[in-house]
């Protein structure tokens, strides 16, 4: 049970975004589409895992530090070193495996993934901003595995909101690590030295309406509407609006917004609105 906490499977909501090309391309009409898509998500799961394994590893000094990343299992001593380079080699190697199977261009994907996330475990999540471009590189990596990486092309708007998705919660999470650290926030993490809350609630506040505005560009496209045979995917805008609004009330008001996985899933609010979102969407494009 420690090393299936060690790998953070709550995490794996994040690969949802590997699923889009099947939603938005219309995908599921194709079986081996279909098939090549789980198994890229499977494949982004368990990469995934590595990396926070590896990344756990890595931050063990740090996270004790930490008012609860310290019970994390290598942080508190559950696991040792060796068995979590292990684990992260294993989860590596059969990651790389599966996305060939599922076509090599999707291993490719994985293998991009599993060395960005090395460069920031390294290097580069101690640079201001750049850190924050580095989490949201990781899941346009996810969509372009699940959309051209199986051959379904990616709708530009589509990955210009996603783009603006990820840094909407990347700068959220690092606001949230802030207010949870308070005045420890640099001893935890270098990088909150070169944040500030100010800096961080306006980049918060604009990538937020960058992802509404492009999400709604993006339901009111031509050719969006062509593919999907309807205009009406506008009327999926409030619930989007309504789950970004949410979460920013979480972050200032009910200290969230320092796990999205769990965030996401555990607010009744934000659950709700998120499968009303994906009821109409699937209603919409699917008739």
């Amino acid at each position: 049970m420690t090393l299936i906490k060690l790998m953070r499977p709550h995490q794996w909501v994040k690969n949802g975004f590997v699923l889009t090309g099947l939603v938005f391309g219309h995908g599921w009409d194709v079986p081996e589409q279909v098939q090549a898509v789980l198994l890229a998500f499977i494949a982004f799961c368990l990469a995934s895992s590595c990396v926070y394994v590896f990344n756990d590893l890595s931050d063990a000094e740090n996270d004790r530090l930490h008012p609860t990343k310290r019970n994390r299992p290598i942080a508190s001593g559950a696991v040792t070193a060796r068995q979590a380079l292990l684990l992260a080699a294993v989860l590596g190697v059969v990651s790389l495996s599966i996305a060939w199977s599922a076509n090599p261009p999707v291993a490719g994907y994985i293998a991009a993934y599993l060395v960005l996330n090395m460069a920031y475990t390294w290097r580069l999540k101690r640079v201001v901003l750049l850190d924050i471009f580095c989490i949201s590189a990781g899941f346009m990596l996810r969509i372009l595995a699940g959309t051209d990486g199986v051959d379904i092309p990616p709708s530009n708007w589509l990955l210009l909101c996603g783009l603006w998705t990820t840094l909407f919660l990347g700068f959220i999470k690092r606001r949230a690590e802030m207010i949870a650290l308070d005045e420890g926030a640099g001893g935890h993490r270098k990088v909150l030295e070169h944040y500030s809350s100010t800096l961080l609630d306006q980049l918060i506040s604009i990538t937020c309406m960058g992802m509404i505005f492009s999400y709604s560009l993006y339901t009111m496209d031509v050719d969006v509407r062509r593919i999907h045979n309807t205009d009406q995917l506008i009327y999926t805008v409030p619930f989007v609006i309504y789950a970004c609004f949410r979460y920013l009330y979480l972050l200032h008001r009910e200290t969230g917004g320092g796990d999205p996985s769990r965030d996401l899933i555990r607010d009744p609010h934000i659950v709700a609105a998120g499968l009303s979102w994906l009821l109409m969407t699937l209603v919409l494009v699917a008739r």
